[in-house]
């Protein structure tokens, strides 16, 4: 006898988009967190980060160093994400 899904279940395909901080152990805690929170900060603040929120198709795992991203929506959603968040960052001395 095979096992069946449950009827009501479905299937969703993610896009990730993973950030990392270059050479974030090589500074001093303080520097870190700072760093983390102001990267958090940058990547909330992007169109595709708050539609997908917006929308209940985001899962944001924090890995320390940066984040992963997991956007259920358009296959280029993590690529525009990463866009819009190099732009951010550009404008951020502290983050490059």
């Amino acid at each position: 006898m095979s096992p069946e899904a449950p009827t009501d279940s479905h299937l969703e395909i993610a896009h990730v988009l993973f950030i990392d901080i270059v050479a974030y152990s090589k500074l001093l805690i303080d520097q870190q967190t700072k760093l983390v929170k102001e990267l958090n900060e940058k990547v909330r603040h992007t169109e595709e980060f708050r539609a997908a929120d917006a929308a209940g198709k985001l899962i944001w795992i924090a890995t320390g160093d940066g984040m992963a991203l997991a956007l259920f929506s358009s296959p280029d959603a993590p690529v525009r994400c990463a866009l819009q968040l190099a732009e951010a960052v550009r404008q951020s001395p502290r983050l490059h």
